[in-house]
């Protein structure tokens, strides 16, 4: 009778446990559990986790610049296609430290500025700050464009320029190039127009400088929220982007996201080479130092024509729209005839490639992406790549232009990119290892509650096998 008893009691043991198990995976006990701290943790706030990386981040950030040397100056001026050799890459630790942190409203906001230093690491690099690098002049470029429909001012200019022995092309160091030199075509211009800046970089006032107050909400009133910018410059984030205005959003050129990531959601981020929002979708599942991890991809959408993606009809200038991989940020540059595009034109029209010898787009290399942790929503790995091009065409009121052909012309391409550290990474793979082992205790619990069922039918078996009797177990034949 007591075994009996014994046996039915792992049943009834084994059907509560299954019912307990079902019962807090429907209600996602557990999962809430996990996500509320979490989303406790993901607060901009002194003492967590999350507010010591927004404020010095922990991970390295490094921008790597590629040049484009053109090899076939005289023969370009003549209408053959540019051929051209990439260099590089010139790398540069990035730090970018939160400095003069306020919070605001009760703490649901913080209001700070995002100072960027360059610093050039030899080591990381293939060459040297001082290497010669022959590209389109810019300066130049921009001056031409800016006056080829005034026959008086630009015969003068172009007069300027051959008498200094200024072209359509310039030979200057790599780090002139980035950051900054005097122009000699501005500089004998500011005669004309004393606003003019007579220097020239492609990341002028870029270096060691902030670009104006940011103010984030901090999560606190909603997790979602988690380091949004809400203002910049005192302007809503809502008016960042217009048909017909273009504002620099530097500064983080960051992403806000906020925990628990899912498949489905688009994630946006704002860059300041782009003077745009972007948005980013999911591509693949991956591991980054064995931490699980969604990749985000830019779609094909962000560089499409206008009448694929209608949002990118504020890159049509005067009208006009460039086709799908390239978008116009003229309106940004102060009229100087800048393209952005993927490396290598990677995802544009393939005639653009085509168009300029040395261009190899491949997406491994060239391809924009974000890797987040799902349960986290932390970047573990991002490589942001784009690339910086010209609007070249023959000018036939200046000669420097000869007969060149109308092309888009590559001259640099960024990669700026951050890898979690070894530190972080470790912190975050044992939240990661906590957290799958407390969402699963429900399945533990229905696993448990199957194997004592299993149990508990071999017990009954066995209990209702037939018993032989004292007189069956005798020998048929006796001694």
């Amino acid at each position: 009778m007591l075994r009996s008893c014994c046996i039915y009691s792992v049943g009834l043991l084994s059907i509560l446990l299954l019912i307990a198990g079902i019962a807090m995976v429907l209600a996602h006990v557990f999962q809430s559990a996990v996500n509320s701290r979490i989303k406790s943790e993901m607060v901009l706030e002194n003492g967590t986790e999350a507010y010591a990386v927004w404020r010095d981040p922990p991970a390295p950030v490094y921008m790597q610049f590629y040049f484009f040397n053109l090899t076939n100056p005289d023969e370009t001026l003549k209408g053959e296609r540019p051929a051209v050799i990439e260099v590089g890459p010139y790398t540069y630790r990035e730090l970018r430290p939160m400095e003069s942190v306020t919070f605001m409203e009760n703490g649901t906001k913080v209001a700070a500025v995002n100072p960027k230093t360059y610093m050039f690491e030899p080591n990381m690099s293939r060459g040297l700050e001082d290497d010669l690098i022959r590209t389109v002049n810019i300066p130049a470029l921009t001056v031409m464009e800016r006056f080829k429909d005034h026959s008086v001012i630009s015969r003068l200019i172009s007069d300027l320029m051959i008498g200094q022995n200024i072209g359509l092309f310039v030979t200057r160091p790599v780090g002139e190039l980035l950051w900054g030199y005097v122009d000699p075509l501005l500089k004998d211009l500011q005669t004309i127009d004393p606003t003019l800046d007579a220097n020239f970089g492609l990341f002028y006032k870029m270096n060691a400088t902030d670009d104006g107050e940011y103010v984030f909400f901090t999560g606190k009133k909603d997790y979602q929220d988690f380091a949004r910018v809400d203002l910049w410059r005192g302007k809503s984030s809502l008016d960042w982007w217009s048909t017909d205005e273009c504002n620099m959003i530097n500064g983080t050129n960051g992403a806000s996201f906020h925990p628990i990531i899912s498949k489905t959601e688009k994630l946006y981020m704002f860059s300041s080479d782009l003077c745009r929002s972007l948005y980013a979708t999911f591509e693949s599942e991956l591991n980054v130092m064995g931490i699980p991890a969604y990749r985000f991809v830019p779609p094909s959408d962000v560089f499409a024509n206008v009448t694929v993606n209608p949002d990118n009809a504020g890159f049509c200038v005067g009208g006009y729209c460039l086709s799908s991989g390239l978008l116009n940020i003229s309106v940004c540059k102060e009229g100087a005839p800048i393209i952005m595009s993927s490396p290598h034109f990677y995802q544009a029209d393939e005639k653009f490639a085509q168009d300029v010898f040395g261009m190899h787009p491949n997406k491994e290399e060239h391809q924009t992406a974000i890797d987040i942790n799902p349960l986290t929503g932390l970047v573990v790995r991002a490589a942001k790549r784009l690339q910086v091009n010209a609007y070249v065409e023959k000018l036939p009121v200046f000669s420097q232009t000869g007969d060149v052909r109308t092309l888009v012309y590559p001259v640099m391409y960024l990669n700026e990119s951050v890898l979690i550290d070894a530190d972080s990474a470790k912190k975050l793979g044992v939240v990661v290892a906590e957290a799958n082992v407390v969402i699963n205790i429900p399945f533990i619990v229905i696993g448990l509650g199957i194997l004592l069922g299993v149990v508990f039918m071999l017990l009954l078996c066995c209990l209702k096998a037939p018993q032989s009797t004292a007189a069956e177990r005798q020998p048929l034949l006796s001694s």
